[in-house]
């Protein structure tokens, strides 16, 4: 850690590891945070947000002025000359302001010998800003500011969709809320954000939806520390509608950290039989724990350590509804993590869709004959979603694809698809899929 706090300096540490593919930032930014002073921490996410969103473009810009690259040990300055690049181009930070500590954080990283190349690159870009993103327009990354393997890939998938994808995932996701009826109607909950002074709206999708004007600190927001708001993004929460579960059933919601479905669940079924959350990853099973603590629904549901896709911690008793939330590619949410676009692969889809098939697979047994799964991604890719389903369905004719009838997303021949919105819901998948009551099949 740098002994000197200079934003940029900690901007590029953060980013550094992950053009190393190693990481991410949610893995890496929050000990940075901690470590920036508070005044300094909107900035610091900023940096590092506003760089990684526009990653491809930036590197495309970097590679026209650079004579060679920077060698691995040193893409930390590489980072740096990203930032500054970010903040010339797209941020509102004064020129002046923006050259001054790019190059001081040089030194801070403790690369004096950078500081001279960065500040000629970066006047140059200043100088040459035009003719450059000219020379560079018809390029596709530049373009399309994405990886050369999406961009072909949405084209083949989605050919009348592709480029309003594209553009979505370069904007800022709004913030939406999710209103605990438990507590409030979402008519108070909208009354109480406008005497808040914070503007706000109902969801067109979701009747349990707000969506914010502007993102806010969750401390801002009125009722949030009693458990009556939680922040979910619409299409998230249109799970618990699908589930359709009833009182007295046994619920399982498998992958489910951080909780947001599950609690949403918990807040609309208050006589549930059993509930039962599984999650690979301990600290992320922490997250289901700290947000059922928050509502106050830690004692409706037992959370396991335990892995969906095999069944050494099932009591041998059949759930009458399982919700999947299946590890993904995250191609819908790109907006919310904009370092999917660098760190995940093409070859990387092949191998989700077997997870997700091995999952779909072993739940299926836990299932009650009448009862439902909710099958449910964050991506946008039909390899993923509704591809998976219908090699599902050809292997258990005890599966009976249930369309999905709703204003939102479009209907596929499994499932229905939901794209990213610029002022609305992420991009996700949902099929719905019941189990015929009589085993002796036909």
């Amino acid at each position: 850690m740098v002994e000197s706090i200079n934003v940029r300096a900690l901007a590029a540490q953060v980013l550094a590891p992950l053009l190393r593919q190693h990481g991410s930032l949610s893995t890496h930014l929050p000990a940075h945070l901690a470590h920036c002073p508070e005044r300094d921490r909107a900035l610091l996410q900023q940096l590092c947000y506003g760089t990684m969103r526009e990653l491809f473009r930036l590197e495309q810009l970097a590679n026209h002025f650079l004579r060679k690259p920077f060698k691995q040990q040193d893409l930390d300055i590489h980072a740096l000359l990203l930032i500054g690049l970010w903040q010339l181009r797209s941020s509102r930070i004064p020129a002046h302001a923006t050259l001054n500590e790019t190059v001081d954080a040089c030194a801070a990283l403790n690369k004096p010998w950078a500081s001279k190349l960065l500040n000629a690159i970066l006047r140059r870009y200043q100088r040459e800003q035009k003719q450059a993103e000219e020379a560079l327009a018809q390029d596709p990354a530049f373009q399309w500011n994405h990886p050369q393997w999406m961009i072909s890939k949405l084209q083949h998938n989605w050919p009348e969709h592709w480029q309003s994808i594209l553009q979505a995932n370069d904007q800022q996701a709004p913030m939406t809320l999710r209103v605990n009826k438990r507590l409030l109607t979402r008519e108070k909950a909208l009354q109480k954000l406008q005497e808040a002074d914070i503007p706000a709206a109902a969801c067109q999708f979701s009747d349990d939806g707000i969506g914010l004007d502007s993102p806010c600190d969750v401390s801002a927001l009125p009722g949030f520390a009693e458990g009556e708001l939680s922040v979910q993004d619409e299409a998230a929460q249109l799970a618990a509608g699908l589930l359709a579960a009833e009182n007295g059933q046994r619920v399982l919601d498998a992958c489910a950290a951080p909780g947001g479905k599950l609690c949403h669940l918990l807040e609309q079924n208050t006589h549930l039989q059993d509930v039962i959350a599984v999650e690979l990853e301990p600290e992320r099973g922490q997250r289901i724990h700290d947000n059922l603590h928050r509502l106050g629904l830690q004692l409706g549901c037992e959370v396991l350590t335990a892995d969906a896709s095999s069944q050494d911690w099932w009591d041998g008793q059949l759930f009458d509804r399982i919700l999947i939330d299946a590890p993904c590619s995250g191609t819908g949410v790109i907006r919310r993590h904009p370092d999917i676009k660098l760190l995940r692969r093409g070859e990387d889809i092949a191998a989700l869709a077997s997870v997700q098939l091995s999952i779909l697979n072993n739940l299926w047994s836990m299932l009650q004959p009448g009862g439902r799964l909710v099958y449910a991604t964050c991506s946008i890719f039909g390899q993923e979603n509704e591809r998976v389903i219908e090699r599902f369905i050809k292997q258990h004719p005890d599966a009976i694809h249930q369309p999905i009838d709703a204003p939102w997303g479009e209907a596929r021949p499994f499932g229905r698809q939901l794209f990213p919105q610029p002022d609305g819901h992420d991009g996700f998948y949902y099929a719905v899929l019941d189990k015929q009551v009589d085993d002796k099949l036909a």
